[in-house]
């Protein structure tokens, strides 16, 4: 099984490089702005903090297209790595079993 990780921030490059100090070895998109997240599907909120991207992750299989999302309005709800390993796992069984029939 092989997968890809890629992560897209509004944060700065400063930022970003802060993140990826931390042992990160994906590629990490910096400066997407409120424009740039439609292409993601991700939308913007606005409180008193301003307009901000709510965070949202995303699972694509082959040719992109979109197996699992979520769509967090803040902390809670966001997967885990072990999460998504059991999703693609899973997934790629039943491919091999469709595939076997």
């Amino acid at each position: 099984m092989e997968a890809t990780i890629y992560a897209a921030s509004v944060d700065t490059l400063g930022e970003a490089q802060e993140v990826a100090a931390n042992g990160f070895t994906f590629p990490i998109a910096y400066g997407v702005t409120i424009e740039e997240s439609d292409t993601f599907g991700v939308w913007p909120a606005t409180d008193h903090h301003g307009t901000y991207l709510q965070p949202s992750e995303f699972l694509l299989g082959r040719g992109g297209v979109v197996l699992g999302s979520i769509y967090a309005s803040g902390p809670v709800g966001r997967m885990g790595a072990d999460e998504a390993l059991t999703f693609i796992t899973n997934r790629e069984r039943r491919r091999r079993e469709q595939e076997a029939k």
